[in-house]
């Protein structure tokens, strides 16, 4: 196991890139989608792909993270992708992070936790969160990944979880 995690330690352009992350999760959400958000960029911030949640074409197994990696998989080499950075609005969660696992993206960044999600989710069937952070899922595997996350700025934290409140309650 080899990898780096720093809780926050972002920089402007990795805030500046979470903040599209809430534009496109928004836009998932204006749509009848949960409002989860992701975004590939490459080493020098440029936005490569993004992805909305798109529960309502999938249902459940239709997140946002996943359905972006799996599209990058067949765009990007392996090679191209370690260099990569996979930014999601919310942690992703243990299937999402297999996915940027197996996709060899070397990176990733995110607003809020998957715990913080729960206070919003609750048992919501459409969203079962799993307890489970993305430290934990790549502290088993044998790749080198960055991951920072939760931010520390208060400002674009209440952006992130703005869509959420009273969004399950709703459902």
């Amino acid at each position: 196991m080899c990898y780096h995690a720093r809780m926050d330690g972002m920089n402007a352009k990795d805030k500046a890139l979470l903040l599209e992350c809430v534009r496109i999760a928004h836009e998932a959400m204006e749509k009848g989608n949960h409002p989860f958000g992701a975004l590939l960029a490459d080493k020098d911030g440029n936005i490569l792909m993004e992805q909305g949640n798109e529960f309502q074409e999938g249902g459940s197994a239709y997140h946002a993270e996943t359905l972006l990696l799996l599209k990058a998989a067949r765009k990007y080499s392996p090679d191209e992708l370690q260099s990569c950075t996979l930014y999601s609005n919310f942690e992703p969660c243990c299937m999402c992070t297999g996915a940027l696992y197996w996709t060899n993206v070397g990176r990733l960044v995110f607003g809020a936790t998957e715990e913080a999600l729960l206070a919003y989710t609750g048992s919501n069937e459409e969203n079962p969160t799993f307890s489970l952070s993305s430290r934990e899922v790549v502290k088993y595997g044998q790749k080198s990944i960055e991951i920072l996350g939760p931010t520390e700025d208060k400002e674009l934290l209440e952006k992130i979880v703005h869509d959420h409140i009273g969004f399950w309650d709703a459902r």
